[in-house]
């Protein structure tokens, strides 16, 4: 049977037992970046002196007119994508971080918490900064009543992520930059004002998306937020499943492995450019999520749901390889891709796929549609090369997302790109704050008509 490729090697803690904590347990998200901000300063001035003028290489008018794919032309700190490992968050591995990133106590997944102050810090937090980052965000938690009342107002049939993005953009009306901004702060104190929005913003995050999704999903009314709980445990008791302490655990894997993909996806690179404007960092993810909303990104895990659920009632809950990979052929036939499989950088089996894959393996291996779902990674694999549809036929992270979800009974499918929503605020919140604190410039590209393009060219070989 085809294999698609091996995951990565899970690296054993014993193997990071040197990892030493640049700081203290009673040190804050705030001082520790008040600590990093000048050394940063100076270290890209000195990258800058050293290589500022070297190239980069070369631009191909292909890559004009094919989406700017593979054009090195930003600065994303918190993240880096290696086409063959996949995601380092602060050159930290998917299964770095699940064995060194605090957890809850009785779990086992990753807290986001800690991945925000990595993807800040660059350093594994300890326990009880991490505890302390919970309880600030608790703090800052409950949104205004005029945007509880423009939520309450949108109807039920307006997309979730539509009333996401509309109520973090009303968020902007208490941005403590935009006051700053407008009260002549020092452009080296930007960084500052940006910080408690973005901390602001995050920690709004679920009390919005558990107010739409009762909203849109007729639920029951929503709870207060905890202060004792971490930031999963109250986003799941918003959305009314904080009681299954499986889904905790799912959205505390979520959450972190969603978080950030390096800059030159959608979402990610649109919070940068707006923000390069210096519009606040609500403006800037409002913007981030009107990318994410797109079938091309963030709802692609919903294609994937509703095509595994067709071919579900189709051949049957227990379909043979055999009528899954002939239903497989019939939608390439049909002239339809596999929703799910390839990515535009990775050439091999997402690492997120996979941790989403070993948490299924642990807590719902009997699961009808997780069963089909690894029927279709041994499948879709092979059927891909010998079609010669994919240059990397491997799953990526939307191929196994949504099942999970549906096993607890968040059964919503328009509702699951809010979820990622969410999750991306980490690493667009994480790159903002940095952007400010070393003065990135206003991003401004320049562009050709395919007319000049033309002449460039006219006469040349």
């Amino acid at each position: 049977m085809f294999r698609p490729a091996l995951k990565q090697a899970r690296v054993t803690r014993s193997a990071f037992s040197s990892v030493r904590f640049a700081s203290t347990g009673s040190q804050s998200l705030k001082e520790r970046m008040q600590q990093l901000i000048p050394k940063e300063i100076e270290n890209v001035k000195a990258i800058r002196a050293e290589h500022g003028k070297k190239s980069f290489g070369p631009v191909t008018v292909d890559q004009l007119y094919g989406g700017m794919r593979g054009l090195p032309a930003l600065i994303w700190d918190g993240s880096v994508l290696d086409p063959e490992e996949g995601i380092r968050f602060r050159n930290y591995t998917i299964p770095d971080i699940q064995r060194l990133l605090p957890t809850a106590p009785g779990g086992s997944e990753p807290l986001p918490e800690g991945l925000f102050w990595l993807l800040l810090t660059g350093e594994v937090p300890t326990p009880e900064q991490v505890k302390a980052l919970s309880a600030d965000w608790a703090s800052r938690a409950e949104i205004p009543g005029f945007v509880q009342e423009l939520i309450d107002r949108c109807p039920p049939t307006l997309h979730p992520m539509s009333q996401f993005s509309l109520a973090v953009t009303a968020l902007n009306h208490d941005s403590a930059f935009a006051k700053a901004y407008a009260n002549g702060i020092s452009k080296k104190e930007y960084w500052g004002p940006v910080f408690e929005d973005c901390m602001d913003l995050i920690a709004k995050l679920p009390a919005i998306a558990g107010r739409i999704y009762q909203n849109v999903y007729g639920q029951k009314n929503l709870p207060p937020i905890d202060p004792t709980k971490d930031y999963s445990a109250n986003l799941a008791t918003l959305l009314g499943f904080g009681d299954n302490e499986g889904f905790v655990e799912l959205l505390r894997l979520y959450v972190t492995i969603h978080s950030d993909h390096e800059g030159g996806n959608v979402s990610a690179h649109t919070g940068k450019l707006v923000g390069s404007a210096l519009s606040d960092p609500f403006l800037s993810f409002a913007a981030s999520l009107n990318g994410l909303a797109g079938p091309l990104h963030g709802l692609a895990n919903q294609e994937v749901l509703v095509w595994l659920t067709k071919m579900q009632e189709k051949i049957g809950e227990d379909a043979t390889d055999e009528a899954v990979k002939e239903y497989v052929w019939s939608t390439l036939k049909g002239g339809q891709v596999v929703p799910g499989y390839g990515h535009a950088v990775l050439r091999k089996t997402d690492p997120r796929y996979m941790a989403q894959r070993e948490f299924a393996l642990k807590h719902l291996p009997e699961d009808k549609l997780f069963k089909l779902v690894g029927q279709v990674y041994e499948i879709v694999p092979g059927v891909l090369l010998e079609a010669g549809k994919a240059k990397n036929p491997w799953p990526n992270v939307d191929a196994h997302s949504g099942v999970l979800l549906t096993h607890y009974g968040l059964n919503q499918m328009q509702f699951y790109t809010v979820l990622f929503g969410i999750s991306r605020a980490f690493g667009v919140a994480a790159q903002l704050i940095w952007d400010r604190a070393l003065g990135a410039p206003l991003e401004r590209p320049k562009s050709y008509s395919s007319e000049i393009i033309k002449k460039m060219f006219t006469g040349k070989n």
